[in-house]
């Protein structure tokens, strides 16, 4: 059976989860006052980013060895010591004056919110008994899923209202009422083992070094043009070079800082791959949309997030439905359906113009929303119905990592996509409007007599009727472009459909229990 928890298991859950809201809140409320934060530092475009980055890379390199961490110094110890060192590098981003200080406090913050998004679920998981595993995390999925769809239109009202310092001076009341809620409410389990030996620090290094290349390379690569430049061809050698050799160590050693026999789970992995997935197909929507809005139709960034609304209130409302049907329907059924909603979302979004309205971007983003919300839910407690509690905080840091990685593999995929396609549509749209097409003739003849008619001479007009056309082109070049990376995200949620078939539910989860592992 479940251990009983000292308090309240909603009082757990609400502790627990202020924490994750704040970390996962922090990898997107700060895009939105990047330009107000580059004029302040007198930092150049391609510097500032690294306030971003920075928080990323190091929560995407703590995530795996959060559990060996929490087994050397005691997970409640580690966990305070995460709170409150966000809280105050919070405090510190928002009183920096240089753009070194503030990378270097995003760094720690990041280390700090990383701890929290992975012992978080796993602290979940435990407090709640296996029937109520859907509803823990339907919880959890309202923190990790919502907040980064809510950051930019919360931290655009916060940098209009105050100042970009507030964007992290927030987060300061809730991290000390946080820390006070841990000491009180938060204990160590009892199966937790403080271990005193030896640590893998070469398997450390090389978990540092190839998840550091790898960010590095999807944060960058687009900007740089991937291949042609040296550093991202040297950093994806590294990354490559750094990741196999820690996987090699990792499956050798006998204490690893890294558990990757966990993969040897098949439910695990196929949960773990679905997830990668659906971090991919979530990043890229929240990466390309705003784009679209801005770029193409004129919205302001809060505006853009007004728009975005529709998916994040799908969710909200369907997590903790999507929670209580758990155990009656089991995750085959919630996931295979999430994924088919949300495959449908995508393809409903391949089809936009230049002219769309409200409705054209509500639907699809509230079937993007009900899609998600079904997969996070039944996933997240799928992934971990088949793991033994001793091990739960490892899985979570796996799972979390890789649902991490591959929103960086999203977004930098989505844009290399993007801008290689607007290429290609425009040279293919151009040869189609070529000389020889007689309307295109027409149109640009009616064109340059108007502009002749208001005063140009000739050659002036002819001129600005090509440079219209272009405009023109362009546009629905990049209309296109965002229709095509569409459909490809479509295709990987269809693709991903036979994984479901691996996912094992609340059955597997009680026997478990009843075995009392």
């Amino acid at each position: 059976m479940a251990e009983k928890p000292a308090v309240n298991k909603w009082v757990v859950a609400g502790t627990v989860l202020i924490g994750t809201i704040m970390a996962v809140l922090d990898s997107s409320i700060v895009n939105v006052a990047l330009p107000d934060m580059r004029g302040t530092l007198g930092a150049t475009v391609d510097e500032i980013t690294w306030v971003v980055t920075g928080y990323i890379l190091s929560n995407v390199i703590i995530m795996p060895i959060v559990s060996m961490l929490s087994s050397r110094f005691g997970r409640k110890n580690f966990y305070l010591f995460s709170i409150a060192s966000f809280t105050l590098a919070s405090m510190a981003c928002g009183l920096s004056t240089t753009l070194g200080a503030i990378v270097v406090w995003r760094i720690i913050q990041g280390i700090g919110g990383g701890v929290l998004i992975t012992v978080s679920q796993a602290i979940l998981r435990e407090v709640f008994p296996p029937q109520e595993q859907g509803v823990a995390m339907g919880l959890y999925g309202l923190g990790v899923v919502l907040a980064p769809a809510f950051g930019p239109t919360l931290g655009g009202w916060i940098t209009d209202q105050y100042s970009w310092p507030w964007v992290f001076f927030i987060n300061v009341p809730i991290g000390i009422v946080n820390v006070l809620m841990v000491m009180r409410f938060i204990e160590d389990p009892p199966y937790l083992v403080r271990t005193r030996g030896h640590i893998d620090w070469t398997g450390l290094a090389l978990l540092t070094v190839g998840l550091g290349a790898l960010q590095l390379m999807l944060e960058n690569g687009e900007k740089d043009n991937w291949w042609d430049s040296a550093f991202i061809t040297r950093l994806a050698i590294v990354a490559a070079v750094g990741l196999a050799l820690f996987i090699w160590r990792e499956l050798k050693s006998d204490t690893p800082a890294v558990d990757l026999r966990l993969f040897r789970n098949g439910a695990f992995t196929s949960a773990t791959a679905i997830g990668a997935i659906l971090g991919l197909g979530l990043y890229a929507a929240l990466f390309l949309l705003p784009l679209f809005l801005q770029n193409l139709l004129g919205y302001s960034a809060y505006e853009s997030g007004l728009v975005l609304m529709p998916r994040g209130l799908a969710m909200a409302v369907l997590m903790p439905i999507a929670g209580r049907f758990y155990n009656k329907i089991g995750p085959r059924v919630l996931v295979g359906l999430g994924l088919v909603v949300s495959a449908y979302s995508f393809y409903a979004l391949s089809h936009l113009t230049s002219e769309v309205g409200f409705w054209d971007l509500f639907w699809p983003q509230m079937w993007q929303g009900v899609g998600f919300g079904l997969i996070f839910v039944a996933l997240s407690t799928a992934a971990l119905a088949t793991i033994e509690k001793p091990r739960m905080t490892s899985a979570s840091g796996l799972y979390n990592v890789v649902r991490q990685v591959f929103g960086s593999v999203g977004v930098a995929l989505s844009a290399t996509q993007l801008t290689s396609g607007m290429a290609r549509y425009h040279d293919m749209l151009s040869w189609h409007l070529g000389s020889t097409d007689l309307a295109t003739w027409r149109w640009l003849q009616m064109v340059e007599g108007g502009m002749r008619a208001a005063g140009s001479d000739a050659y002036t007009a002819a001129q600005r009727a090509l440079a219209l056309l272009d405009g023109i082109v362009t546009q629905q070049a990049a209309v296109m472009s965002y229709n095509h990376v569409f459909l490809l995200i479509t295709a990987l949620f269809v693709i991903c459909l036979p994984l479901v078939v691996f996912l094992k539910g609340v059955e597997h989860a009680v026997g478990m229990e009843m075995m009392g592992e």
